[in-house]
């Protein structure tokens, strides 16, 4: 398939309340309103495409962006790939998501998640914090720089309320992912946790919620998964 048969065939797939949906949580044009579900049928065809997953994000129809972080493969991707696809990761699904899964599965995600937390740019930064949380749910605890983690979670501790918006809300995520995935960590993951308590996040008058770190840690502990790792980022 080609990227213009592909956006032909999104617009088939698009929905009006799926849309309007997306648009209050940040998406804008052009896009169609794209369920994951039918992404996936589409994802079907064309398996990992390194070219077609570039020309897909580089349309700027978010349905189109967010196929392409499904379609993309990790092992052919660059570090020049990335950071543009953050660049333009304008909203939260593309931000928080689909350029941290790919990052986070390429060669090149712990370094880039370490550039990109210093960045002055929201969405940038939010996409660092999530790839590391990423990290931590896939990578096997020996090839995870623990010092690095631990001082991440401390970092947090001292600046999450002060940080912006979407920052907040991955980097308690981050710390939901260091408790729930490194073993090592998870005690001083629950520490922080306490200490940052609840984190406040505006989520644009959507019913979205910004989950407890301490209430989830330990959801996690109970059901037996602490330190279970997955093994894709991408769903």
């Amino acid at each position: 398939m080609t990227s213009t048969e592909i956006l032909k065939e999104l617009e088939g797939y698009g929905n009006e309340s799926t849309k309007k949906v997306f648009r209050n949580h940040g998406a804008r044009e052009p896009f169609y309103g794209v369920k994951v579900q039918d992404l996936k049928k589409i994802l079907k065809k064309t398996k990992k495409n390194h070219e077609l997953s570039l020309e897909l994000y580089a349309t700027g129809n978010s349905d189109a962006m967010y196929l392409a972080g499904l379609m993309a493969d990790e092992t052919k991707i660059s570090k020049e790939d990335l950071n543009r696809w953050a660049k333009e990761a304008y909203w939260y699904y593309l931000s928080e998501y689909t350029v941290p899964w790919v990052a986070a599965e390429s060669q090149f995600g712990f370094e880039l998640a370490l550039e990109w937390i210093e960045s002055n740019e929201e969405n940038i930064a939010a996409a660092g914090w999530s790839t590391l949380a990423n990290l931590a749910l896939l990578k096997p605890d020996e090839e995870i720089e623990l010092k690095v983690f631990s001082t991440l979670l401390e970092r947090v501790a001292n600046s999450i309320h002060q940080s912006e918006n979407r920052v907040r809300y991955t980097m308690n995520g981050f710390v939901i992912a260091v408790g729930s995935g490194i073993i090592s960590l998870s005690k001083k993951a629950k520490e922080i946790a306490a200490k940052i308590g609840k984190v406040n996040v505006d989520v644009g008058g959507t019913a979205c919620k910004v989950p407890l770190a301490t209430d989830y840690i330990q959801k996690v502990h109970l059901k037996g998964n602490l330190g279970k790792k997955r093994k894709s980022a991408r769903c």
